[in-house]
């Protein structure tokens, strides 16, 4: 016997006037079956066991032999031959599992074997019953002794043995995922991520919480939010840029160490490593600080590295290998500047130095500001050089409204940005919990929006409120999920998300 999957040829994709003919020969099939008194669609079929639990239970299965296992499986059918007196199919799991289905005359009968040939099609998923064998060529199958459509796919399938562009991956995740197993891979590594990272926070005894998607003041971190409008309350509403101000209200209320998994919308720019809908984590600790909070995200990191790959030596999807492992290094944002400008560039800089020499070597900042400036130049310096995990400590004040000042460096935060392949995937604080502080931030940073900046906060009184009735000292940090997925993979975000935002 020849096998299914050895046999098929590659068939060119079809065109849309063939989906159309293909569309209305399904559903022709599909009237028939219903015709005849069959369902296109039952509630349920027999399966009594997994093509995945097959291929591990007969792994060592040499070729041309049977077993006596009589099962009930299904899948969706992405390879067929049929031939006068034997056919073949190659079912598929949702996982990229599969098996052969052989139907033969002998087996299932005449009216059987010819219906078999009329109704199915590609992308149909199917129920067969029948012993579990190997055929001449090694290929585990089931030798059917009945079969039962499960779904008929009315539009057919790509083509199986070529990729599907980039905008049909985006814009039909759910082909992708049937005909590319990297797809089914990345699914997989991100609910291991996940996973990992609760494990990590519950040994470390933080809780889980959700916080508010809608939000009456946008706030936590500095972007332009997305409006919408509540019309049983009457309100402008915000889609969150972040959790934070109201994980820190958890932390006022006692809960010392709390985090969150959440979604996150930002309306500006989509690239490699942005996109408007995300997925981040946040986290804060009571008597924590950003020291502490490092060292936490280096743990939730390298766990997660783990978790996906079994080593902190991952390799990423084009075949390179990126070493998470070790103590990552941590670099002042204001020294690295200065070694690698070579010029004298402290927290005490005037704007109108910055700027001159931000202009003379074409990096622009619009409303310019100490901070903005500062930061701006550190990106053209030193980030295109950073290739190790790396955190860049201590940053301007006036771009970090949120973050306790410096206990020994005057001018700066004690804030952190951690850099994994060249961009940004976490931050951390020590967090400003004295509420006097904080109001005079917001008040500049109300400031700074009346000038035009879309991106400063607002001022929260609610947020200033909870201060007041006391936060302890604290420690906070946030990554991006789609991000970490990035570290670790090496894909860009638009395929770390399952179903990314596309025109």
């Amino acid at each position: 016997m020849s096998d299914a999957t050895e046999s098929t040829e590659t068939a060119p994709e079809p065109s849309e006037e063939d989906i159309f003919e293909q569309k209305a020969v399904r559903l022709a099939k599909r009237e028939k079956l219903i015709a005849s008194g069959r369902e296109a669609y039952p509630v349920a079929v027999p399966i009594d066991t997994t093509i995945p639990e097959l291929r591990a239970k007969y792994s060592e299965l040499v070729a041309d032999d049977t077993t006596g296992d009589i099962v009930g499986i299904a899948g969706r059918v992405v390879f067929a031959r049929n031939t006068g007196k034997l056919c073949f199919a190659t079912l598929q799991s949702g996982d990229g599992s599969r098996i052969q289905a052989m139907v033969s005359l002998a087996e299932v009968g005449e009216e059987s074997l010819e219906e078999w040939k009329e109704l199915v099609d590609l992308g149909d998923h199917v129920f067969v019953s029948g012993e579990v064998i190997s055929s001449r060529r090694g290929e585990l199958s089931v030798l059917v002794k009945g079969w039962q459509l499960a779904t008929k796919a009315i539009l057919p399938l790509p083509n199986m043995y070529s990729e599907l562009s980039d905008e049909a991956r985006m814009r039909s995740r759910y082909l992708d995922l049937i005909v590319r197993e990297q797809a089914r891979t990345t699914v997989r590594a991100r609910a291991a991520v996940n996973a990992s990272l609760r494990a990590t926070f519950t040994a470390h005894e933080y809780l889980e919480v959700e916080t508010p998607m809608l939000q009456t003041i946008h706030g936590g971190a500095s972007a332009r939010p997305f409006t919408t409008h509540s019309n049983a309350f009457d309100t402008e509403l915000y889609l969150r840029i972040a959790p934070e101000l109201f994980l820190k209200r958890a932390v006022v209320g006692g809960i010392d160490r709390v985090f969150e998994i959440n979604r996150n919308f930002r309306n500006e720019g989509a690239d490699s490593t942005h996109s408007p809908e995300f997925a981040m984590l946040e986290a804060y600790e009571a008597y924590g600080d950003y020291n502490q909070m490092a060292d936490l995200t280096q743990e939730l990191v390298q766990n997660a590295a783990i978790a996906v790959s079994g080593s902190l030596v991952v390799t990423w999807a084009d075949g390179t290998e990126y070493d998470l492992g070790g103590q990552w290094d941590r670099i002042s944002m204001y020294d690295s500047l200065a070694a690698a400008s070579g010029l004298e560039i402290t927290p005490q800089s005037e704007v109108a130095y910055l700027a001159e020499h931000a202009k003379a070597i074409g990096v622009e900042v619009p409303l310019p500001t100490h901070g903005k400036l500062i930061e701006e130049l550190w990106e053209h310096y030193i980030k295109p050089d950073l290739t190790r995990p790396t955190f860049v400590m201590d940053f301007p004040v006036d771009t970090s409204p949120l973050v306790r000042d410096h206990r020994a460096i005057a001018g700066v935060v004690e804030k952190w940005d951690l850099y994994i392949r060249g961009f940004e995937l976490a931050t951390g604080y020590s967090e400003l919990v004295d509420p006097v502080i904080q109001r005079e931030r917001f008040v500049e940073q109300a400031l700074l929006a009346s000038k035009g900046d879309p991106e400063a906060m607002r001022l929260d009184e609610e947020f200033l409120r909870a201060l007041e009735h006391g936060m302890p000292p604290s420690g906070g940090m946030g990554m991006g999920i789609d991000r970490l997925l990035m570290a670790i993979t090496g894909l860009g975000i638009r395929e770390t998300i399952l179903f990314p935002l596309v025109k």
